[in-house]
């Protein structure tokens, strides 16, 4: 596995418009004789940018160079997971998960031709794709009187290994596995709001809480 095949950081916006993001650089050059950056140390780090900073998308922007960071010297977290299960076509692993703690860390893996429900997440999310490659389908809500549900699409990109993906609040969005090998992806989330997190059906413009 490598997560140094394209290295390119993405923002999802509220407007689920995908857009290049532009990161800190680490002042830091990890060498041999560099401690690696272990697990405990990133939770830390995330949790000090929680507290301090309150925009969503300011936060992303300073995550995402740490989980880049991490995951190049972590190299456990890279097999960190369950195959995917055959009946669902994906399957995740907790990596971490706290109560009390506004983090939730896991790797995820789906099957080959598998296509996720569309969806948001009901927080800050970042995606970091180990293996395989996606395509990313975007949508926003487009409310009418009669369907207050409607969504449209806003565009599509394709996610490769070593791509991260960060994701609004309110970004909606649809995975499907390209190729014939299984996706990894090792994910981050906030706290989520459960009373919005949806599922959306776009033939009936509805949405459901999952």
């Amino acid at each position: 596995m490598s997560i140094q095949e394209t290295n390119q950081d993405w923002l999802v916006n509220d407007e689920s418009q995908c857009l290049p993001l532009t990161t800190e650089l680490n002042d830091l050059q990890e060498d041999s004789s560099t401690p690696p950056y272990r697990l405990y140390r990133f939770l830390t780090d995330i949790e000090d940018i929680i507290w301090q900073e309150k925009d969503d998308r300011l936060r992303l922007q300073k995550i995402c160079p740490l989980v880049r960071r991490l995951l190049n010297s972590s190299e456990w977290i890279l097999t960190s997971f369950l195959l995917p299960d055959r009946e669902t076509g994906w399957s995740v692993q907790m990596i971490y998960d706290e109560p009390d703690f506004a983090l939730t860390v896991q790797t995820v893996a789906w099957s080959p031709q598998s296509i996720s429900p569309i969806h948001n997440h009901g927080s800050w999310g970042i995606v970091a794709l180990i293996d395989g490659a996606e395509k990313n389908t975007f949508w926003q809500r487009s409310p009418t009187p009669e369907f207050p549900d409607r969504i449209v699409k806003t565009g599509e990109h394709i996610l490769m290994a070593g791509d991260i993906l960060c994701l609004m609040p309110n970004a909606i969005h649809q995975i499907e596995v390209i190729g014939d090998e299984p996706t990894i992806s090792f994910n981050i989330y906030g706290i989520t709001d459960y009373s919005k997190r949806f599922e959306f059906d776009i033939e009936r413009c509805t949405a459901k809480v999952f």
